[in-house]
C-alpha cells in the first residue's frame, strides 16, 4: 500500500486548500480511507474518513461544515477540500487507510493501518 499526499501549503485565514492523496497497491475492495492531522505539541486527530463499500463519511466536529472528503475511484485518489480555514487548522495532514470486510465510517474513523508521509498545512491569521 502506498499513499502519497500533496496540496499542502500556506494560506490565509478564511482561505481554501485541496489536499490530494494518490493511493496504490490496494488488493482488497473493502476499506476506509481518510485524513488525520497533527499540530505541533498536540495529539494526532483523525478528522475525516470515507468508506469504499457503503460510501459512509465521518467528520470530526472541529472540521464539520468546512471540510469535504471525496474519493475518485477512476484516479484512485482521495481528496480533502478545506474551506474557511482557521489558524488552528495548521498541522501536518496525513492520509491513511484500513482494510476490512464491511468496514465503514458511520461511527467515526476506524484505526488506520497504513499512512502516508504527510503534507504541511499552515494557516496564517
Amino acid at each position: 500500500v502506498q499513499l502519497v499526499e500533496s496540496g499542502g501549503g500556506l494560506v490565509q485565514s478564511g482561505g481554501s486548500l485541496r489536499l490530494s492523496c494518490a493511493a496504490s497497491g490496494f488488493t482488497r475492495d473493502d476499506y476506509a480511507i481518510g485524513w488525520s492531522r497533527q499540530a505541533p505539541g498536540k495529539d494526532q486527530e483523525a478528522i475525516s474518513c470515507i468508506a469504499s463499500r457503503d460510501g459512509s463519511t465521518y467528520y470530526a466536529d472541529s472540521v464539520k461544515g468546512r471540510f469535504t472528503i471525496s474519493f475518485d475511484n477512476a484516479k484512485n485518489t482521495l481528496y480533502l477540500q478545506m474551506d474557511s480555514l482557521k489558524p488552528e487548522d495548521t498541522a501536518v495532514y496525513y492520509c491513511a487507510v484500513v482494510f476490512g470486510p464491511g468496514i465503514n465510517c458511520v461511527k467515526g474513523t476506524p484505526d488506520f493501518g497504513s499512512w502516508g508521509q504527510g503534507t504541511q498545512v499552515t494557516v496564517s491569521s
